[in-house]
């Protein structure tokens, strides 16, 4: 009996928009799903691509960049032999080796800070708590620049700008990730760069609160204390059923990025409990005026 060749499943187009990280996710997850069907252990697989299973396992979850040698050795295990297939899935793993938007940037970026450029572009929630600022995504211009200001003493000022408003753009997508920031009260006081870009920037908060895809909640001060008192984080989770969420927190010289089960859940449960504690999105709405209306 003649093997029936194996066919590949096409990868969502518009995975590709979400950028080179994303792509990358999407044809690692084909990698794992057509090796799971073939029967074939990620240490068998490691081994027929002379590596180790360590490197499959990257490879899956979309970690590591991809070779040609590779792709074809692992197509042909997994028995895929249709040549117009392997080159439509060779062509797609080239794509996703291909340099990010923001590679012309990397004398700016620390590379701990790329690495999350690339998955928040890939992310379909973004959830974020912010203690002190206002998260980058929903950063007028004016006060991206009042921050940069305060945290950079340097000429490349306005390139920082920009970096900030390209990442910006991926609210625009045809297909946008689902933000949604809790922020606290006292964001809402603090006078970056001064009163008027303050004012400015509370204004624009309240016209994103009207995007589908955008919710911000207010933790206010009536509230007291909160789980989440002293810190801010970003959580991350993608359409790829097959990757863990993510939690990210910047420090002033590096991240930390979580991604086990025990710790992510934490994070979930205190995300949870704050969007409770917050004023709810219309209540919020009110807060946002009056704060601006203060100033």
């Amino acid at each position: 009996m003649v093997a029936q060749p194996v066919r590949i499943k096409g990868v969502d187009p518009t995975v590709a928009d979400r950028g080179p990280t994303a792509l990358r996710i999407a044809v690692g997850g084909q990698l794992r799903r057509l090796r799971e069907a073939a029967g074939i252990t990620r240490d068998d697989a490691g081994e027929h691509i002379r590596s180790s299973h360590a490197k499959i396992s990257r490879l899956e979850l979309g970690r590591h960049g991809f070779k040609d040698r590779d792709v074809r050795d692992l197509l042909t295990l997994y028995g895929v032999t249709d040549s117009d297939q392997r080159e439509m899935f060779l062509e797609l793993a080239r794509k996703a080796n291909e340099p990010g938007w923001w590679h012309r940037y990397n004398d700016l970026l620390p590379h701990w800070f790329e690495t999350y450029i690339g998955l928040e572009g890939a992310a379909h929630t973004i959830r974020t708590f912010e203690g002190q600022l206002v998260p980058g995504l929903l950063q007028t211009e004016d006060y991206t620049r009042a921050v940069v200001a305060v945290r950079h003493k340097s000429p490349d000022s306005v390139r920082r700008v920009e970096l900030r408003r390209k990442r910006q753009e991926i609210l625009d997508r045809p297909a946008p990730p689902k933000l949604w920031a809790v922020l606290d009260e006292a964001v809402l006081h603090r006078p970056i760069g001064s009163i008027a870009v303050l004012r400015a920037q509370i204004e624009h908060l309240t016209r994103m609160t009207d995007r589908p895809n955008v919710t911000i909640q207010v933790l206010p001060y009536r509230t007291g204390g909160h789980p989440a008192a002293g810190s801010s984080f970003t959580m991350l989770r993608f359409a790829e059923r097959e990757l863990p969420d993510i939690v990210y927190m910047e420090q002033l010289a590096s991240a930390i990025y979580l991604d086990r089960r025990d710790e992510v859940g934490r994070y979930h449960e205190v995300m949870d409990q704050l969007a409770v504690q917050a004023a709810p999105p219309a209540e919020t709405n009110s807060l946002l005026h009056e704060a601006a209306a203060a100033l």
